[in-house]
């Protein structure tokens, strides 16, 4: 694949509006509200190859959907980048690198519990790793097209508590109060891996095109990452805080702008932490998280951002009344476009 292969690609038209919308997305993030809502609905890839048999031509096949599709970034009311993501075992990415069973049934990926205790868990070799290796290729195929308009979307790389649920279950949480110093180590040795795999990626994607998971709908200014915090409903405030709360802000702190937290459960009673977390810019709430939106938008910090995916327990039209438009960017397209007004709740 060559520079020239995709023309609209590399067209600067595109390019420069793609830009104008990161400007914008950029002020909202500086406290600089637009006149109207802002929203993003992407364009992802949606190819028929299988990427992980042939990543090289599965990367080739979706450059090629996307430069026939690009065109609709040039709405001027809705934010669509174009965007490449491979979503590699669903989220279960980090557990099939750190050694469990993982598979596909009725439609979404899944995986077994590790056979070994918690607290002998050990680091992969991701020199050897069939994941990860699979992983960079599908992203040195991507740097190799040279195509300058798409955004490169991370795989699922979760955060520590998802993983250490995902690979122990419920023991793992028994563990905090039984057994903390096994714990520790393997959320630590979690933790770690996560930070690795974020920095390689900062290291090998140009910066103007890298994204975190769902890049087409959590789309943020550029250098900033995300974790997913969906387990952590599950932890009391003081858990959080004592065994989880500082390897979330290592984790965000890879990156040189901190970033997002994506949560869909109960989980308000983390609200002050996440305040005090500098390096925590942004939370994304869908479902059961979007139904406390009022208490996220008036106790978390004014430079604090709220994505929300609209659903039936909080709409759009809700979210612009509670909020009045402010530090609220809407996931997906509003029929029609809506104004901000200054009345905050």
């Amino acid at each position: 694949m060559g520079k020239n292969d995709f023309k609209k690609l590399n067209d600067e038209i595109l390019i420069n509006k793609r830009e104008e919308h990161f400007e914008l997305l950029k002020k909202i993030y500086a406290g600089i509200e637009p006149k109207t809502i802002f929203s993003i609905n992407g364009f992802v890839n949606s190819g028929t190859l299988n990427p992980y048999e042939e990543p090289e031509l599965w990367v080739e096949e979706n450059l090629k959907i996307l430069d026939e599709n690009a065109g609709i970034l040039m709405d001027d009311k809705v934010f669509r980048p174009i965007c490449i993501e491979f979503g590699l075992y669903g989220v279960h990415f980090i557990d099939k690198i750190l050694g469990a069973e993982v598979f596909f049934r009725d439609g979404q990926w899944y995986n077994e519990y590790l056979d070994s205790p918690i607290g002998e868990l050990e680091p992969p070799d991701l020199k050897n790793n069939k994941t990860w290796s699979l992983a960079k290729r599908t992203a040195k195929a991507f740097t190799e097209s040279r195509a300058k308009l798409p955004l490169f979307g991370l795989p699922t790389i979760a955060s520590t508590i998802n993983i250490a649920v995902n690979l122990y279950g419920q023991e793992i949480l028994s563990d905090m109060y039984l057994n903390p110093e096994k714990a520790i180590h393997d959320f630590e040795l979690i933790n770690r891996l996560l930070c690795t795999l974020h920095q390689w990626y900062i290291n090998n994607i140009p910066c103007e095109q890298l994204q975190p998971v769902i890049s087409w709908e959590r789309t943020q200014p550029r250098g900033f990452g995300q974790l997913c915090g969906c387990s952590n409903q599950l932890v009391s405030p003081h858990l959080y805080n004592e065994f989880l709360a500082s390897l979330d802000d290592k984790l965000l702190s890879v990156y040189p702008n901190g970033g997002m937290i994506h949560l869909c459960g109960s989980h308000e009673q983390h609200i002050p932490t996440w305040r005090d977390m500098k390096s925590l810019r942004a939370i994304q709430v869908n479902d059961r998280a979007a139904e406390d939106l009022v208490l996220y938008f008036k106790e978390l910090r004014e430079d604090q951002m709220i994505y929300l995916t609209p659903c039936e327990v909080m709409s759009a039209e809700r979210a612009v009344e509670i909020t009045g438009g402010h530090r609220l960017i809407i996931q997906g397209a509003l029929d029609t476009p809506m104004r901000t007004t200054n009345r905050h709740f």
